[in-house]
Order: structure tokens, then sequence, then C-alpha cells
């Protein structure tokens, strides 16, 4: 693997509605390198989403037992923190329960402490493991199921190893994105969204799109997050998009595509 890739987490939060399954939606500012995007909350994985300090506040996850999902030798469990963190930093969901059982209520009695909780951690004054401890949380890894691995294209000067995970939305907590690095939030259906993509309404680039026409196999997120659960990591090989010129016109091509390993 090439060493000048970016390790990132990106996270599809879904839930289910009276119009079927939706999935959250975020647009980034127009700060680069995604300005203006429609794209899912998520980032490059921090040093400390690293810390084996997290393995104590999490459920039925390991280390040794995420890496092991993603075909890495170690540092696996890293990139669910970072969905977890990200999720929280950028919409203000947080995917955790209290040690004794009880969900948090990120709308009504835990709000105001969470709020400011989430303002800390995005100026890092705080980390996530502190805020678990403080408030005796459990991550609910278990609610997060890896979905697709995405590599950026060669001629990006500014690579990505990105692996992208599905999660459901915890109860009584909803989308209050940043306002800094996201402009705009929406749960939309996977298809409607593909559908503005393709007409150009919402601009996306194709791994965006490619995990939405994931979504749209199956009818509710529940199965979604159960069927997912299940892979491992040979059920999610990485895509690397390949472009050149041909004719003076720009072609990509996926694994898989006629022509991709003449290239």
């Amino acid at each position: 693997m090439n060493n000048n890739l970016i390790p990132a987490a990106t996270v599809l939060v879904l839930k289910d509605s009276d119009i079927g399954m939706e999935v959250l939606m975020v647009k980034r500012s127009k700060r680069p390198p995604f300005e203006n995007l429609y794209v899912f909350p998520g980032g490059k994985i921090d040093e400390h989403d690293y810390s084996n300090s997290y393995e104590t506040h999490c459920e039925n996850l390991n280390d040794e037992l995420a890496s092991a999902k993603l075909g890495l030798e170690r540092g696996g469990l890293g990139y669910w923190i970072a969905c977890i963190r990200e999720c929280f930093e950028e919409v203000g969901i947080l995917m955790a329960r209290k040690k004794s059982g009880d969900y948090l209520n990120l709308i009504g009695e835990d709000k105001k402490k969470f709020d400011n909780y989430r303002d800390k951690l995005i100026k890092n004054e705080i980390s996530l493991s502190e805020i678990c401890l403080k408030e005796e949380l459990l991550l609910t890894t278990d609610n997060i199921a890896p979905l697709s691995h995405w590599i950026t294209p060669n001629i990006e000067a500014k690579r990505f190893d990105t692996r992208f995970f599905i999660a459901y939305l915890p109860e009584n907590q909803t989308v209050s994105h940043d306002g800094q690095e996201l402009t705009q939030s929406l749960w939309i259906s996977p298809s409607n969204a593909v559908e503005k993509a393709f007409s150009g309404e919402l601009q996306m680039i194709m791994p965006t799109i490619k995990n939405l026409q994931t979504c749209m196999d199956f009818s509710n997120a529940k199965d979604m997050l159960y069927y997912q659960s299940k892979l491992n990591k040979d059920d999610i090989p990485p895509i690397l998009p390949k472009f050149f010129k041909e004719n003076g016109n720009w072609v990509g091509l996926l694994p898989g595509d006629e022509g991709y390993d003449d290239h």
C-alpha cells in the first residue's frame, strides 16, 4: 500500500422512516478538498483515534477483531473510533450509551452537557475517550458496519485510503451540522439522492454515488446493517479508480471494467 495515502473513515448514518430507508447527507463548505460537495460525515483518522484507551469503551469490539475485519495488521479499531468522533463533531450524533444501559437523550436531558462536550472536542480541548470516562459511556461499535473501501486515484495530489461504514441513527438524537465544515444536512432516500446527483442538483463524486447505489439494494436500514456486519475483509475489496486521457478526453475505470488492468 502506498505510504502517502491518508487513512480516513466516512459514515453513512441510516434511519428507517415512513418513506423507507433514508441516509444522512451533508454539504461541505467551500474549503478544499471537497468544496460544495454532498458527502457523508467523516474525515481523516487522528492519532488519538488509535489510542489503546478506547478498547475499554467499546462494546464487543477490540483492535484485533476490528483489524481482522478490515484486513489490517493493527489499528482497525481507529476507523470505528474516527467514525464515531467525526459523526459527533460534524453532525452532533453520538453513537454511545451509558454503561448503566440507558441511552443518551441528546434532544432532552443530555443535550446541553453534550453540546458543550462537542464544542470542546472540535476545539481539541477534550478527547472522545475522556468524554467516555467522565460520562461512563460505551461506544456502540456494534451499530457500525463496514460498507466499502475506496482509494483516491493516482492523478490526485492528496490521496486518501477511505473506509466507508454504515451506522443506524440512535434514538433520541437529531442532526445539527457544525456550520463551519458543513453548511447543510438532509435526510434523503438513496435512490432520490442518486437521481439528484445524475441530474446535477446535488454535486457528488463517484464513491458517494456508488455507496448510495449499494444502499438501494436494501429496503430498510436494519436489514442492511445486519447484512454488512456479517461480511469479512474479502467481501469488501479496495476500489482504486483509474483515470487516463483518451483522444483528449478523461476516461475513468473501476476494477472489473474492461481495460482497467491495461492502465
